[in-house]
């Protein structure tokens, strides 16, 4: 699978598909388009939160989703 392509499952009574899929630290600033670094200051400030699994960092795609949507909507306070 690349790093553009996501598992969609359906939700349980629902039509829409929900995104499944945790992503590597690198995955996420790729889909971001930041660095690697920029990542994980993200990450540091608790601005996209993340999950250790065993002892790898992980991050929510749902997250990186809601991140987007949020900086969306501050763009259009301006």
């Amino acid at each position: 699978m690349s790093n553009t392509e996501h598992r969609f499952t359906q939700a349980a009574g629902e039509g829409a598909p929900v995104l499944r899929e945790m992503l590597t630290v690198e995955q996420a600033a790729d889909w971001l388009a930041v660095s690697r670094t920029t990542m994980f200051a993200l990450i540091r400030d608790e601005v996209v939160p993340s999950v250790l699994v065993g002892r790898y960092r992980r991050v929510p795609a749902d997250e990186l989703t809601a991140y987007i949507e949020r900086l969306v909507a501050q763009a259009g306070k301006f």
